[in-house]
């Protein structure tokens, strides 16, 4: 095994015209040479010596700026994720819907957005109102429904509204021809019943429909439950604005555009009541 053994040399006078810092290396290149070992002997150079001397860790040094770095923007955001291909650009679609699910039949109801054109000063209006899908399917089976046979109403603004205010013992019957005022105009009669259960649990929602272009006649019923029946009435509710377009009516009101509205003296669509 090595054995270092560190010999201390005899104090050195120092001469009186020698400079402090010139005596100090000295001492300690004397002391620096000065090693022993049980088999050979070896004194390293003086400038191996002061290399060491002089090593410094600068792993300490690394470190801390890693934690300066990170001090100094503590909510810097992480990278975003890569955008899907064909997604750049293009405002995501949902598609939502809801369904009841019957012994007979079952009832698909799904909202339908409002159609706008653009005008040539940039804005946009609303061309066509929104509306509510009924999809009726009847049943192939047990809980299997034959989706190819389905049948669709679409409830209008107005439809929606009479079926929100309907109560529970009162009834309703919408009729639809698709053809109307067109060259087959009667060959499709769709009619809607909406009656009360005998035993006041709900609702018997009727569709039928009368098709001499395929020479088809038939029925579908399902029953709806007053909570089945609430469920609809709340989402009626909640969607009937965004079916008439309010929602992006209101979206696009701004305080400065209505503040420079009223200055100008603008008038849309005649005069106001409050201005007469």
């Amino acid at each position: 095994m090595l054995r270092l053994h560190l010999l201390s040399s005899p104090a050195t006078a120092q001469k009186p015209n020698q400079n402090p810092s010139q005596f100090l290396s000295s001492q300690l290149l004397s002391r620096a040479r000065v090693f022993s070992t049980n088999t050979f002997g070896f004194a390293p150079s003086p400038i191996l010596s002061r290399k060491r001397l002089s090593l410094k860790c600068r792993q300490s040094e690394y470190f801390d700026q890693q934690r300066t770095s990170t001090a100094a923007s503590p909510n810097k955001p992480s990278p975003a994720p890569p955008t899907p291909a064909g997604a750049t650009g293009m405002a995501p679609r949902f598609y939502v819907g809801h369904s009841i699910y019957k012994g007979k039949a079952a009832l698909t109801v799904e909202p339908k957005a409002p159609e706008f054109t653009p005008l040539d000063s940039g804005a946009f209006k609303l061309s066509r109102e929104g509306f509510v899908l009924l999809q009726f399917a009847p049943a192939a089976g047990v809980r299997v429904y034959d989706w190819s046979r389905k049948q669709v109403f679409s409830l209008s603004v107005t439809e929606i509204g009479s079926l929100v205010s309907l109560g529970s013992k009162e009834s309703l019957e919408f009729f639809h021809d698709p053809f109307k005022g067109k060259s087959d105009e009667g060959k499709v009669r769709k009619v809607l019943k909406v009656e009360p259960l005998p035993d006041g649990s709900g609702h018997f929602f009727n569709l039928s429909v009368q098709n001499k272009l395929i020479n088809l006649d038939e029925s579908i019923y399902i029953p709806i439950t007053r909570a089945e029946f609430a469920v609809l009435k709340s989402a009626f509710n909640f969607i009937l604005p965004y079916i008439l377009g309010w929602h992006a009516y209101a979206n696009s009101i701004k305080p400065e555009d209505s503040s420079r509205a009223n200055n100008s003296g603008l008038k849309y669509g005649g005069d106001f009541e409050w201005s007469r």
